[in-house]
């Protein structure tokens, strides 16, 4: 019987730990999640534990939240929202990286919950055919990481509540350029 093995995969960038760290958590769970507030705030209520791109099905848990907040809130309300979810999430994310040892693992999606919350604040105007456009821009800018947000992403890293802002931040970056396409888009 002989089996099939490959060589060594390629570390996943998300997993990538700092010197002297070690990976409490590769894979988290529902369990894990529901440990501790900053997990289940970080890893998007459950949106971040996707097998499969979790950060794009944590832009779409962003999206519908959106929608569904938007219900009971005035528009202008999102620019006090998403200021108050970007301090959380230095919380939650700082205290859900120091639990699972890794920097940025890929299922803490709370960063681009917040980010195209922001994104959506400025285009829900355009409709649906607008939203899902600026989805497909934030997506593309948070995955091809673009100068600077590579910069940012490699270099906002550690512990504490700056770990948290280099969780958060690069995707801010990202919306802030998905914006940009919509603000050159208009003026076209």
């Amino acid at each position: 019987m002989s089996s099939f093995t490959s060589g060594p995969a390629a570390p996943d960038p998300a997993m990538t730990l700092e010197a002297g760290q070690t990976a409490k958590v590769l894979r988290p769970t529902a369990r894990f999640m529901w440990s501790h507030p900053a997990h289940a705030i970080a890893l998007g209520f459950g949106s971040g534990l996707s097998p499969i791109m979790p950060g794009t099905v944590g832009t779409l848990y962003g999206w519908l939240s959106f929608v569904v907040i938007s219900l009971w809130v005035q528009p202008a309300t999102w620019l006090w929202i998403v200021p108050a979810a970007f301090l959380l999430g230095l919380w939650a994310c700082a205290r859900t990286a120091r639990s699972m040892g890794v920097h940025d693992h890929g299922s803490m999606v709370w960063d681009e919950i917040v980010a195209f919350w922001l994104v959506l604040a400025f285009v829900t105007p355009t409709g649906l055919w607008g939203q899902f456009a600026a989805f497909l821009w934030f997506r593309l800018f948070d995955m091809a990481k673009p100068a600077p947000i590579g910069y940012y992403d490699r270099t906002l890293k550690g512990p504490g509540l700056r770990g948290g802002f280099g969780v958060m931040f690069d995707d801010l970056v990202a919306a802030f350029y998905t914006l940009l396409v919509f603000a050159l888009w208009r003026s076209i």
